[in-house]
């Protein structure tokens, strides 16, 4: 058997390309090491198969915006196929600049190339400043740049995307902080193959996925539950369509807390005997170093303690 790696054990790492990406600009932050490989791919779906692959040892991608909520790419294709865990996550603000070649004015865009969840991010901005300009999806808001920095013919005017992508294709910003909400952040997770396991920092978060046996009246209650009586907080509740038929879905969760605190293994046991299966997405330090506190009842000792308790009675 292989033996467990850790964080720093990792040297080849995947991200949501191409160069320029909010997705590289996580993964500079997280991993600035020297020596390392940062490779781009075209897609999330492109990355993980890399990963479940072993042609890189770990993979960034994004997972949830504070305006858009989750990145469905990402939560299906870690609900599916061969297990993948998360091993850290990174909260990066997002600043949009509107871009376009030399010589481009911005009464003259028609089309605007960008990702789906940018543009959510600037509607309000387009809707006042460029009412009839259309949209053009693109695999990343970096994707856009770099196609208006290819000489040739390219499908939009104008391109929404990260002060840095601009930079790099040589680009014209013809608008600057243009999102509709200055606060946005998007969080990224670090993704690696089963085996790589943060120790606890105290400031930890799990990631699980759970399907339910059958769709019955109470069966989220039940998943629920699970959480409340253990004093274990969510941080994040999304459902997902399995695919499988209409009306059948999975629920991909964060919570507070690390794999090995003793209120979270009970409520991992808990959600086993309940779901058809539990998807294990690893538990990794918190980015924003925030502490659970534990209620009365819910530390390790409390669990400890019980569990004597038991024994005792058994003996």
């Amino acid at each position: 058997m292989t033996p467990p790696r850790t964080p720093d054990q990792l040297h080849r790492f995947g991200y949501l390309g191409p160069r320029g990406t909010f997705t590289q600009m996580a993964l500079d932050a997280w991993d600035a090491a020297e020596g390392r490989e940062h490779l781009p791919f075209g897609s999330v779906d492109a990355a993980l198969n890399a990963l479940r692959a072993g042609d890189i040892d770990a993979a960034m991608v994004p997972i949830e915006n504070s305006v858009e909520g989750g990145v469905s790419a990402t939560l299906d294709a870690l609900a599916t196929g061969e297990p993948l865990v998360v091993i850290g996550e990174v909260l990066v603000p997002i600043t949009f600049v509107l871009c376009a070649r030399a010589g481009t004015t911005l009464e003259s865009v028609r089309t605007v190339g960008t990702h789906s969840h940018a543009w959510a991010q600037v509607r309000g901005w387009m809707g006042t400043n460029l009412p009839e300009a259309e949209y053009v999806p693109t695999l990343s808001t970096a994707a856009s740049a770099a196609a208006l920095g290819q000489p040739g013919d390219v499908m939009f005017d104008a391109g929404v995307c990260a002060p840095v992508a601009a930079r790099n294709e040589g680009l014209e910003v013809l608008a600057e902080d243009i999102g509709d909400n200055t606060a946005a952040v998007t969080r990224f997770v670090l993704v690696a193959r089963p085996g790589t396991l943060p120790e606890p920092s105290g400031a930890d978060k799990t990631t699980v996925v759970l399907f339910q046996r059958d769709d019955h009246a109470g069966g989220l209650l039940e998943l629920l539950e699970q959480f409340a009586v253990r004093g274990v907080n969510m941080t994040r509740l999304e459902s997902r369509p399995t695919g499988e038929a209409m009306g059948s879905y999975c629920f991909s969760i964060d919570f507070e807390g690390h794999v090995l605190d003793a209120r979270v293994g009970e409520t991992l046991m808990g959600l086993r005997r309940v779901c058809a299966e539990v998807r294990f997405l690893g538990s990794y330090p918190r980015a924003d170093g925030g502490r659970p506190g534990a209620r009365p009842g819910t530390s390790d000792e409390d669990f400890s303690r019980a569990q004597a308790w038991l024994d005792d009675l058994r003996a």
